[in-house]
């Protein structure tokens, strides 16, 4: 695989390769080109910009998006799919399926896939020369051939991206049929950024009330964690838990320096929840405020959204199972729809795109029953009026 980085992206796109490639209507062509030819003020000075994009800009992610526009198709180009029956080529052998580079961007990073490494060099060059015609070039320090499973070089399996590292791992036939495990973690790098960051607010509030410590400390902690959730992370999340413990403990000895270290322990240390060991504040009457752990996260496995569905395809089954929400339908029916998976608690069967859903009370609110969640669910409308005509809230006349 290609692990590539372009270099200075943001600073050197081409005004007028990015202009032609937006082929939109004069206007908006025009004021696109006042907001590139703007200029930048630094120390009270106005510096023009004849190329790239202003860091920073609320619309210049966009604009370098749309100038890498294409890249895949390029490579796709180059090397398009091949059945069994197709002509033999230099990379693609009579009586075989050949399966075209997978290409995966993220703004100015992004990496290129494939089983052959001929294939791999001859991507990196297609791209090298394709990033010219934008005033581009692919940034060597960070571009890297290796092999996700064994060394190829000097270089070691695996790559990071986005702040994970991915390896594959050789494993026993009992593990896996294909002889090896695909395992993605935080990469160490973002490990010791983040744990850097941890000891310098520490650091940075020795004279600070421990409330103030832990309501600094907590977006942090929790931002990182819900990031690396979806990853295998709980490991690491609890040898960061391991490395903060002697920083915490530094910063309370020396708040009480002539305190021994089990009374300091008793007075920023407490029980809650069956942890014995629980960084929060003594106040009598109201609720401690707690240092979260990274080991609070739960592990949740993410799953590949379907290939051809969005948020604003009318699906709200499908979104509402996923994220409990939905921007075309309201949060309490998302919620029960992510709760009950997605299946009628009358019935049994699941919600399709078509159903007509309707929110049920379990108890009937004439029977006393509450409106709340626990109370709630969802069904067919027409097994919403068997369970209706069933449960006695409905008055009948003889």
């Amino acid at each position: 695989m290609l692990d590539a980085d372009i270099a200075k992206c943001f600073d050197r796109i081409d005004h007028e390769a990015l202009l032609r490639k937006l082929n939109t209507s004069p206007t908006i062509r025009r004021q696109v080109r006042a907001w590139l030819k703007a200029g930048v003020m630094d120390g009270g000075q106005l510096f023009p910009t004849s190329e790239g994009t202003p860091q920073g800009g609320v619309i210049s992610p966009l604009l370098a998006n749309i100038a890498l526009h294409g890249m895949e198709e390029r490579i796709n180009k180059a090397f398009p799919e091949m059945s069994q029956t197709m002509r033999e080529t230099w990379y693609h052998k009579k009586g075989t399926k050949f399966r075209s580079p997978q290409l995966i961007r993220y703004a100015d990073d992004f990496v290129i896939l494939h089983k052959d490494i001929t294939v791999v060099q001859r991507c990196r060059e297609i791209i090298s020369e394709w990033l010219i015609d934008m005033g581009l070039e692919l940034k060597p320090s960070k571009t890297r051939l290796t092999h996700t499973l064994n060394e190829y070089g000097s270089e070691k399996p695996g790559f990071n991206f986005l702040g994970f590292n991915i390896r594959q791992w050789k494993v026993g036939k009992y593990h896996s049929k294909q002889g090896f495990k695909t395992i993605i973690t935080p990469s160490k790098e973002k490990q010791k950024i983040h744990y850097d960051r941890i000891a310098s607010i520490i650091d940075d509030h020795k004279a600070a009330p421990q409330i103030a410590l832990i309501n600094r400390l907590n977006p942090v902690i929790t931002g990182w964690s819900n990031y690396y959730s979806t990853s295998v992370s709980k490991v690491i999340f609890s040898d960061l838990d391991n490395l903060m413990y002697p920083k915490l403990k530094a910063w309370a000895q020396r708040r009480h320096p002539k305190k021994s270290g089990g009374w300091v322990s008793k007075k920023y240390w407490q029980t809650i929840g069956g942890d014995n060991w629980v960084f929060a504040t003594r106040q009598e009457g109201k609720n401690p405020v707690r240092l979260r752990s990274h080991t609070e996260t739960k592990i949740i496995r993410h799953v590949k959204v379907k290939g051809d569905a969005s948020p604003y395809d009318g699906n709200l089954i499908y979104w509402s199972l996923r994220m409990g929400e939905h921007p075309e339908t309201t949060t309490r029916v998302a919620t029960l729809l992510k709760k009950q998976k997605g299946k009628c608690t009358h019935c049994g069967m699941y919600f399709r795109e078509e159903d007509v859903l309707e929110i049920d009370h379990i108890t009937p609110k004439s029977l006393g029953g509450k409106d709340e969640y626990k109370n709630l669910q969802i069904l067919h409308r027409h097994c919403h009026d068997e369970k209706t005509t069933d449960d006695g809230s409905v008055v009948k006349y003889t």
